[in-house]
């Protein structure tokens, strides 16, 4: 099979027929095999009646998945990596925002120069410029610095992954943001991008409000974090425990130099305790044993965890 697309979707029972109808269109205009799996996130409106539709009129096309509840757009696309079984992926969002003109090219990057992933990048956006345009600048420019991608915009729903990529990378918790830093880490280093369309919002309204970019932030340290140390904590806990232990220590050999110092010229010496830096190193003495001590039980469960020996081979002869 040539392509598969991947659309999660909560609440989009309007948009999934002209969707559809627009995706199938594309394919059979370029001779594409193809299947389309449809992830209902916990939809509370029509939608699965829609996709059950779907599926009757177009058995070999339609596939779809019902969850309980909702439960983010990162199991929706893991639950349809795991499914997929085109050459290439192509994920999309259901509000109709993402063009499906865009994927024979996309198609064209991944098959023909060689791209292990294509990022769309909404050049031109068709959203609001203050709660969307603005706050997504701010968060990309900060993405690209962390992750060392030059992409422009990192979480556009429209992407394009060689099959090996998507069965390779464990996207989880709200990590979809993050996939061509997931995908990097995994030894996928041939990423790209691509300027899409954009088009306004038709039916609906927007599911995702302004905490993402809070939740992003702090989803993008924990992943530059694990990739970093995920496999060697003591190697950061360790070292920032004894830097800082180091300086309570320095402080506490400064201010008992002093205090003998003044005993030695005959001078009345001051209380130890009356110095601020004798509180200071003691805070700094404590919190520094207590990072050791912390990236040394974080070695012991990374030692012990069952994936610690999971690496990713590419080939063997």
């Amino acid at each position: 099979m040539d392509i598969s697309v991947i659309v999660p979707l909560y609440n989009e029972e309007e948009s999934l027929p002209e969707l559809f109808a627009w995706i199938k269109r594309v394919m059979k205009k370029n001779e594409f095999s193809f299947e389309v799996i449809f992830i209902n996130d916990g939809s509370t409106d029509r939608s699965w009646k829609v996709i059950e539709r779907l599926r009757e009129e177009n058995p070999n096309e339609v596939k779809a998945v019902k969850f309980r509840r909702n439960y983010g757009k990162s199991p929706a696309l893991y639950c349809g990596f795991e499914r997929a079984e085109g050459d290439v992926i192509i994920t999309m969002d259901a509000d109709l925002q993402d063009s499906p003109d865009e994927i024979p090219e996309l198609y064209r990057m991944v098959t023909q120069d060689n791209y292990d992933l294509v990022s769309g990048w909404k050049k031109v956006r068709r959203d609001s410029k203050f709660t969307k345009n603005l706050p997504s600048k701010l968060y990309n420019a900060t993405a690209r610095k962390i992750t060392g991608l030059k992409l422009h915009d990192m979480n556009c729903g429209l992407k394009a992954y060689r099959r090996d990529v998507v069965k390779n990378i464990e996207v989880y918790g709200e990590m979809h943001r993050y996939i061509p830093y997931l995908a990097k880490n995994a030894g996928f280093e041939r990423i790209g991008e691509k300027a899409v369309a954009h088009q306004a919002r038709k039916y609906g309204y927007s599911k995702f409000g302004l905490n993402r970019f809070v939740n992003g932030y702090l989803d993008l340290i924990s992943l530059w974090f694990l990739s970093k140390f995920g496999r060697k904590p003591m190697h950061f806990f360790g070292l920032v425990g004894s830097l800082v232990f180091l300086l309570g220590l320095l402080a506490v050999i400064a201010v008992g130099g002093a205090k003998l110092i003044a005993l030695y010229e005959g001078v009345r010496a001051p209380l130890v305790t009356d110095s601020p830096y004798f509180y200071l190193a003691l805070v700094a003495m404590i919190l520094g044993t207590q990072l050791f001590l912390t990236g040394f039980v974080a070695e012991l469960v990374s030692r012990n965890a069952s994936g610690r020996n999971d690496y990713k081979i590419e080939k063997e002869i």
